[in-house]
């Protein structure tokens, strides 16, 4: 390892909470060459972001501490630095990219004022038309088109990428000497996450900086790092250049996370196998459980005084899809291509404008509150995020029993509970849960939750609608297993919607891309993933980030 930038030796960060004391880093030492990036991986809570947060000196004093420890940058232990002296250095030697670019970005500033705002302070001699000539040039530097005329836009005015790409302009701005990343692509579509990923890349060759980039993907940490270190509850217990620590892992935590990831799982047999002698995934003669013809769902935009129609966003545009009973389709395809609207659409959540969408061959466009209730039975949806998903003033004992005692299941309450209990062992987890709220649960525990609501009325259909996308990558990994054994049990059938191409691999019977509101594709999974023939679908899988690691 060449002469390390930044050396963080035996660090302990202890936080505050609650009237007790949380050691969120505990003894971990690493060390980042110059010019040189390294990643710090780990699931939700293992001190990944705190680590990060106590190097740039930003956890709030009064409940962060650091009873021991070094961070030497440059030689400098930032520890021992007063507030000026922190300051001098934060933002202007070492800068920091957050997760969420929409929260860190301020609604009520232009994108020009904030970058220009940071330059001088930092640079107090700066003139206003200086810093604006400075700002637009890093803005150009990270590819936002029209960039002078971007200069005065809000953040809301941009997509989650072009945001991602201002948060990196704002801290490539005062050139530091290391750039922190934590989690930066997490919440963007896998083409966008391409495209910044390299952006960052060539920033990075471009400008010789160091990068502490934080991550839970192995096939970023594979495309984007030389050194690697693996976090478990608040400890360092792998460290090491990527290719050592992705291909010959020593600690068994760091086996166990490669073993997790989609790929690497092994996905179990069909008691019955469908016939071969098929036809987009139907058995000739076959009556598809979902038949989806022509279908529309357009919203309309509305200008003027008198808020007259003056054109229509079409999220979508004449789709037509058969889902083959007990088979699990895919629906992938980037943010604003229609896939939750359509299956929403599906379920008659969303009224659609035109079309058909019959199950077992009924009709269900058109039909009443009143007339669908009944088919409610048939059709649930488990939702992206169940914090927001579940009520959290309701017991999960209500939340289970009160659409079964709606649909008449059960003759009486002590039934439902009885009922309610089975379907929480069902989908692994124990029956006393019954009596907690949903804040008490871990986000794994809550998508379980989630999933046992959706089985509560033993319906033929659910719509799975990102339902792994906030997951750690061992928490994804129980959570799929568990899905593909209750189809095997109960013959359901899934529409999967889903962004992650290795998860759609691992679980799809077959796989429907779309692209701004159309089907662009579809077919069964092996062949649109190893054959993709339509332009978009190659250029979606060829962004996809690999590990190429075979546990």
């Amino acid at each position: 390892m060449s002469q390390p930038l930044l050396e963080v030796r035996n660090l302990r960060t202890y936080l505050q909470s609650g009237g007790r004391e949380v050691r969120a880093v505990d003894d971990v030492s690493f060390s980042i060459p110059k010019g040189e990036i390294f990643c710090l991986v780990g699931e939700s809570g293992s001190g990944k972001s705190v680590s990060a947060l106590s190097v740039i000196r930003l956890l709030p004093h009064g409940i962060a501490s650091h009873p021991s420890g070094e961070i030497l940058f440059n030689g400098q232990d930032l520890l021992k630095l007063d507030d000026p002296g922190i300051r001098a250095i934060r933002g202007s030697q070492i800068a920091m990219i957050f997760q969420e670019p929409m929260t860190s970005l301020n609604p009520v500033l232009t994108i020009g004022e904030q970058i220009t705002e940071a330059l001088q302070l930092h640079h107090p001699g700066m003139s206003g038309a200086e810093a604006e000539q400075r700002t637009i040039m890093a803005l150009e530097q990270v590819q936002i088109p029209h960039a002078s005329g971007r200069f005065r836009d809000y953040p809301h005015q941009l997509s989650g990428g072009q945001r991602q790409r201002v948060m990196i302009a704002m801290a490539l701005a005062c050139e530091p000497q290391l750039l922190i990343a934590d989690e930066p692509t997490t919440a963007l579509d896998v083409t966008v996450q391409a495209e910044i990923l390299r952006l960052m890349r060539k920033l990075q060759d471009d400008t010789g900086m160091s990068m502490l980039f934080i991550t839970h993907d192995f096939g970023v940490v594979a495309q984007m790092a030389q050194w690697v270190g693996v976090m478990q509850q608040s400890k360092l217990v792998e460290v090491g250049p990527c290719a050592d620590v992705l291909r010959k892992p020593q600690h068994s935590y760091t086996k166990q996370l490669l073993a997790a990831l989609p790929e690497n799982l092994a996905k179990p047999e069909l008691a019955h196998p469908r016939s071969q002698n098929t036809r987009d995934g139907l058995i000739a003669d076959e009556v598809p459980l979902l038949h989806i013809s022509n279908l529309k769902v357009w919203f309309p935009i509305k200008k003027g005084l008198l808020r007259r129609i003056v054109d229509y966003i079409r999220a979508v545009d004449e789709v037509s899809l058969d889902i083959p009973q007990g088979q699990i389709v895919a629906l992938v395809g980037e943010s604003g291509c229609g896939k939750t609207t359509l299956g929403r659409a599906v379920l008659q959540l969303e009224k659609p404008t035109s079309g058909s969408i019959q199950l077992h061959g009924q009709e269900l466009t058109g039909l009443s509150a009143h007339e669908l209730r009944p088919l409610r039975r048939k059709m649930q949806i488990a939702f992206q995020d169940p914090q927001s998903s579940l009520n959290p003033r309701l017991l999960i004992e209500t939340t289970l029993t009160e659409p079964m005692k709606v649909h008449g299941i059960g003759v009486n309450h002590e039934e439902r509970i009885e009922l309610a209990a089975r379907l929480l062992e069902s989908v692994q987890l124990k029956r006393d849960f019954l009596w907690h709220y949903p804040h008490e649960f871990s986000g794994g525990q809550r998508q379980r939750i989630g999933l046992a609501r959706a089985l509560a009325l033993n319906p033929e259909f659910i719509v799975c609608d990102e339902i792994t996308s906030a997951l750690d990558v061992s928490v994804q990994a129980e959570i799929l297993q568990l899905l593909l054994s209750i189809r095997q049990q109960r013959n359901l059938t899934l529409l999967f919607i889903s962004h992650n191409i290795g998860v759609v691999e691992y679980m799809s019977d077959r796989t429907v891309v779309m692209y701004k509101g159309k089907i662009v594709e579809q077919g069964e999974t092996a062949q649109v993933c190893t054959s993709p023939q339509h332009p978009y679908t190659q250029k979606l899988l060829a962004a996809v980030p690999r590990l190429g690691v075979k546990m």
